[in-house]
């Protein structure tokens, strides 16, 4: 347990299109086609009828507000978000969904602000704009120098993982994965012609076992694999078998942390053998605030998560988790009543998994590998 462990930051859904887009700097296409929505100035104003007005021009780093600090304080070697999102000036809207989320590329430096290392693209939004939005999304994150992974212009290149190289501490290796569960459509998994999502065909054994082999190809045994899986639905909090053996075949065949998300708030925490399984991380950065519906979950608060694992081996040493609310469509850290409330959430929904979450005296959420 003696030296430096490797520090990851993960958190859920990324979500700056919209309503966030309308509020940065180079707002883009506000046009909509939801069933009631046809302009995204309309969350701008559900978030300040919920919080109060924002300030005129807030800037590019306004949606992360204190998160920021909180990550750079906390120097995660590598940091690991869900983009859910296209980065893109289409207005070609993909026939068939209700909800299309985009962002202007000449906003890209409000997700350069929380410095990435590693976008996962695996999920139900980022093909919204159909091909084109995705190829001119990868496109402006490669000109960011943004590394992405689990959506690319072929099944190889959506297949590919992140490595980033630590050095003395080894490397981490974070490959994106997207199920059917979440919404993804099928017509969306990439091919060797056509653009799109590195899709799971279902959660099966032998479909584990093809990840496991994929991973193996481009990682090696003191690797740290990161498998970012997009899955399940947005709300409640039961945890669906398939999910959590599928889950377990790949924490047997050597990934270290499983990165789950699609849920709109905090799901149950599992350890494995001494890996980290995050079965929903919740939402990090959207438009939301102030939509009524599930006000029994408190999607307004969010999770900053921060795992400490053994180098070169991936069994977790610590996970701290910062609590975070979205007030004025920016996050601030969460009040104490708050807290206290994810932490009874959060334990209740990881009990099944005897898994015990500390509330600390720093007002954060904690669990020991």
């Amino acid at each position: 347990m003696a030296g430096e462990p490797v520090r990851l930051f993960l958190c859920g859904d990324v979500m700056l299109g919209r309503g966030i887009d309308q509020i940065l700097p180079y707002p883009g296409e506000a046009e909509l086609r939801e069933s009631y929505v046809r302009d995204a100035a309309h969350y701008v104003r559900a978030a300040e009828r919920h919080a109060g007005p924002l300030p005129g021009h807030p800037g590019f780093a306004w949606p992360w507000g204190e998160a920021l600090a909180e990550i750079d304080t906390r120097a995660p070697h590598v940091r690991v978000i869900n983009l859910e999102n296209a980065v893109t000036r289409a207005r070609s809207f993909l026939p068939g969904k209700s909800v299309h989320y985009r962002m202007n590329p000449d906003n890209i430096p409000s997700l350069q602000a929380v410095r990435p290392d590693a976008c996962v693209l695996a999920n139900n939004h980022i093909l919204d704009f159909g091909a084109r939005g995705l190829r001119e999304t990868l496109a402006t994150l490669r000109g960011a120098g943004l590394p992405y992974a689990g959506a690319g212009t072929d099944a190889a290149s959506a297949r590919a993982a992140v490595t980033a190289d630590l050095g003395a501490l080894g490397r981490v290796v974070v490959a994106g994965y997207g199920a059917g569960c979440s919404g993804i459509p099928d017509s969306w998994a990439a091919t060797a012609h056509r653009p799109g999502v590195n899709m799971l065909p279902d959660l099966s054994a032998a479909t584990a076992a093809s990840v496991v082999d994929g991973l193996a190809e481009t990682s090696g045994p003191e690797d740290v694999v990161v498998a970012s899986i997009h899955w399940g639905s947005n709300w409640g909090y039961e945890i669906p078998r398939a999910q959590v053996r599928f889950a377990h075949r790949l924490v047997d065949g050597g990934v270290d942390i499983v990165h789950g998300h699609s849920s709109h708030h905090p799901r149950g925490i599992e350890i494995y053998r001494g890996r980290l399984i995050l079965y929903g991380c919740g939402d990090c950065v959207n438009d939301y605030e102030g939509i009524p519906g599930h006000d029994n979950y408190r999607d307004v608060l969010r999770l900053l998560y921060f795992a400490d694992l053994e180098p070169r081996n991936g069994r977790l040493r610590h996970l701290r988790m910062v609590p975070l609310r979205s007030h004025r469509l920016r996050l601030r850290r969460a009040t104490p009543e708050e807290t206290r409330w994810l932490h009874r959430a959060l334990s209740e929904a990881s009990a099944a998994f005897r898994t015990r979450v500390q509330l600390d005296d720093d007002g954060t959420l904690s669990i020991t590998g």
